[in-house]
């Protein structure tokens, strides 16, 4: 049992980093815009409606607050991390350089939970956005080609549904992404230039459109929410810190960056600079779109059973329409529909790169460790999650699996603050080019703050995350553990060196 807690040694990572066949083409600012092509679009465009629907109603930039203020801390230990490990695989690679092979397979199993669930609930997203667009030139899908089975049946309708457009706009975020990752982030580049000049102009344009009766009360009383025949609490101060727990996923393009670090020019100065930079600036965003958002409109319009069932799809562009102020609507239904493409790429694109460095290791198979070498991705691996992906997407509610995200979320962040620290600990001369300050502290304040959002998510987000957690348990001992690189001696006498304690002197000479 004990073989379950090696650890990758060090010069294994640097190996890593010489024979990678990923290209470094991304510098600082390329770093930074992958973060917030994560982070903008998955918060404003997808969870205000859900955040304030069914948790937090107007005080959802308080929820924002809230989970700002716990990814400083994990934002913080990851920098820390990313200055010292430069290799792609985030947390997971962390965790397997400092505390061991069964942590590491935990974290990343967390982690692909969290970016599978992400791409799709930003696929759902996508979904509703286009079919506002479509709307504008006079076009309609029907329902059932644009709702999960679950949400149709749900609405008195019968017979088969889908949604359609999720499905095919992951396909299409695949075929960008196999072309290679230098055109992919010239991509984004543009794309988050876009979405942050629609952000703005929200921002702007929405204070004039504010209806502060629409504040009152700024935390509405407790009560209970009803649908599709389940019921869970909403509102009230408890409500506030559940809104927390259900938007953290769309922090999670901080995370994203980190996932890049195989393909960063100068990682260990620059992924850091990018993690807290773009938590910073999309943490500012949130919370003032938020505030504009659920001032245009009634926190309860975003019933999707309600009088406008897309709102909570499309929660910006709806506010504009509601607000009579349909040319502004469109302006940010085209800007969301650009923008979200983006997220999602950069969603799938960090996906990959985790099931990349998972692979190497041998915890999963080697096909997703197979990379092109004319385009310098995982080919295979970028194609198997398309097809899962895309096929989810397009079944399931939008709710569910943005709670279940979270969960991966804060269950990766929370080993984060466990692992820098036990790091920092069991090797205090590794150079870092950054140091958390009062790490203690930090690391402290980051595990508390996101084991409680943890302990807030819904019921059915927490047993269905921990069913996940028991399938991964239950894949190490029958698959990981017996095709692990490290367990198999894939490190040679270096790995020996590293991990068996030395010989006590013969003191009877």
């Amino acid at each position: 049992m004990s073989k379950i807690w090696v650890k990758k040694p060090m010069s294994a990572y640097e190996a890593d980093i010489k024979k990678s066949q990923l290209k470094r083409v991304l510098g600082k600012w390329s770093l930074t815009a992958i973060g917030i092509g994560a982070i903008i679009g998955g918060g404003i465009f997808v969870l205000t409606g859900t955040g304030a629907y069914y948790n937090a109603g107007p005080a959802l930039a308080l929820s924002f607050v809230i989970a700002g203020i716990a990814c400083v801390f994990a934002a913080l230990c990851y920098a820390e991390f990313a200055s010292i490990l430069p290799v792609e695989g985030s947390a997971y690679a962390y965790a397997y350089g400092t505390v061991g092979e069964i942590f590491a397979w935990i974290i990343g199993w967390g982690l692909i939970l969290e970016y599978a669930m992400g791409s799709m609930t930003v696929a759902v997203s996508w979904s509703g956005y286009f079919s506002k667009l479509l709307k504008m030139f006079g076009l309609h899908l029907p329902t059932w080609l644009t709702t999960d089975p679950q949400t149709y049946w749900a609405a008195g309708n019968e017979g088969f549904s889908m949604n359609l457009p999720a499905f095919l706009i992951v396909l299409f975020v695949i075929s960008i992404l196999l072309r290679g990752t230098k055109g992919a982030a010239k991509a984004n580049n543009f794309i988050v230039l876009l979405k942050v000049s629609a952000i703005i102009f929200v921002i702007i344009a929405g204070a004039f459109f504010i209806n502060t009766e629409n504040w009152v009360p700024f935390i509405p009383e407790a009560t209970t929410i009803t649908e599709n025949g389940v019921s869970h609490s909403a509102y009230g101060v408890a409500g506030v810190v559940a809104g927390a727990s259900a938007i953290f996923f769309a922090y999670v393009g901080f995370d994203a960056v980190s996932t890049q670090a195989g393909e960063a020019i100068n990682p260990k100065k620059d992924v850091p600079f990018a993690i807290i930079a773009s938590l910073i600036i999309c943490t500012l965003l949130y919370i003032l779109v938020s505030l504009v958002l659920t001032g245009m409109m009634h926190y309860t319009d975003f019933n999707p059973l309600g009088k406008y069932p897309d709102a909570i799809k499309a929660p910006v562009a709806y506010a504009f329409d509601i607000a009579g102020q349909a040319w502004a609507g469109y302006i940010i239904t085209i800007a969301a529909t650009v923008g979200l493409i983006s997220v999602l790429m950069v969603m799938i694109m960090g996906q990959s790169r985790i099931f990349l460095g998972m692979s190497k290791d041998g915890l999963i198979p080697s096909t997703f460790a197979k990379v092109n070498p004319e385009t310098g991705v995982p080919t295979k691996n970028l194609i198997i999650l398309g097809i899962v992906i895309s096929i989810v997407a397009s079944l399931t509610p939008i709710n569910d699996l943005a709670h279940m995200t979270s969960f991966g979320t804060l269950f990766a962040f929370t080993m984060v603050c466990v692992a820098v620290w036990v790091l920092r600990v069991k090797e205090p001369n590794l150079q870092r080019n950054f140091k958390v300050p009062a790490l203690p502290v930090i690391a402290c304040l980051g595990i508390t703050i996101n084991v409680y959002l943890i302990i807030n998510l819904s019921k059915e987000a927490q047993m269905y995350s921990l069913a996940w957690l028991a399938i991964g348990f239950v894949i190490y001992f029958l698959y990981s553990k017996k095709h692990s690189k490290l367990q198999n001696g894939g490190y040679g006498e270096t790995f020996k060196a590293e991990q068996e304690p030395l010989e006590k002197p013969d003191l009877d000479l």
